[in-house]
């Protein structure tokens, strides 16, 4: 018994501090862990392509502003994948949604669920809100192996879904058009004086070290990549990206891959980006047609 007692007394007599131990090693081992993990955000972003580029990949520069983006914010990732307008447009009609969408003239399917946006954009403009923002472009350029002295026949470089008709009209050009390629093999072939080709020509030109004559066409450009954000409850994280492709270090590298910055933009009009495919259907025909007047009622002023 007198044992017993003894044992008991030294044990509660020990027992406050290994009781006190103890809740310091779980405060220190447990809580503090779980208090300091960051919150895993992942931000699906869908890159439609719609117009040729120049070279390289517009999803590629994408990743790179987003691990940018990623390594000064902890716990947020872009989980980035390409689509062909058909691709998306389909993944669209079986209900599956982005958070980020970045894609040209002529895919709208997205438009009803775009959020409004900080920004200012001419073309991403809809009933009175920025819906979209340009974050990269392209250009129209007029080409020539001989200068621009003269007449000669003229090859309009049709590419995707840009409205080079009307770049040529805004221009004062008259062409007959022909598919991208085509049109730069025959213009390389002396079929034509001149080419109405676009950024995609520049490269192609580069890349096959041939020198001509270049003048770029401001009258208007339908040539842009825009971003839109569709998620309300990753906003934050999703302007992170736009604020990142919009950033002066950003913009001076979208020449590796060869597409030009939106600032410093001099094009003179352009169409919303959420015109549809009728509406782009019909301001091809005025373009065939001559209806100048006409086809500025589509366009909008940058």
């Amino acid at each position: 018994m007198r044992a017993a007692r003894k044992f008991k007394k030294i044990f509660l007599f020990f027992l406050p501090f290994v009781l006190v131990a103890a809740v310091v090693i779980a405060l220190i081992c447990y809580p503090r862990e779980r208090a300091e993990a960051p919150v895993t955000v992942v931000v699906r972003v869908w890159n439609v392509d719609t117009f040729e580029g120049g070279k390289g990949s517009r999803t590629s520069f994408l990743k790179r502003a987003a691990n940018a983006v990623e390594e000064a914010n902890g716990g947020v990732y872009y989980l980035i994948t390409s689509y062909t307008q058909e691709g998306a447009e389909e993944a669209f009609r079986k209900g599956e949604r982005p958070d980020l969408i970045s894609f040209g003239v002529g895919f709208s399917a997205y438009a009803e669920s775009s959020l409004p946006l900080p920004y200012e954009s001419a073309g991403g403009t809809l009933g009175g809100r920025t819906l979209a923002v340009a974050w990269c472009r392209g250009g129209y350029y007029l080409f020539s192996q001989s200068g621009f002295e003269g007449e000669g026949e003229t090859i309009l470089s049709d590419g995707g879904n840009n409205l080079v008709g009307v770049a040529a009209r805004k221009n004062g050009i008259v062409g007959k058009k022909e598919e991208s390629l085509t049109a730069y093999t025959d213009f390389l072939a002396g079929k034509c004086k001149y080419l109405l080709g676009t950024q995609r020509d520049v490269c192609r030109f580069r890349a096959r070290g041939v020198e001509v004559a270049q003048r770029e066409l401001l009258a208007y450009n339908d040539l842009y990549q825009y971003i839109s954000v569709l998620s309300a409850e990753k906003r934050t994280q999703c302007l992170a990206l736009i604020d990142q492709l919009l950033s002066e270090p950003m913009q001076a590298e979208l020449s590796q891959i060869g597409m030009l910055p939106v600032r410093g933009d001099a094009s003179q009009s352009t169409v919303s980006v959420f015109t549809d495919n009728n509406a782009l259907e019909e301001l091809k025909r005025l373009a065939e047609a001559g209806e100048q007047k006409n086809i500025d009622n589509f366009l909008k002023t940058v």
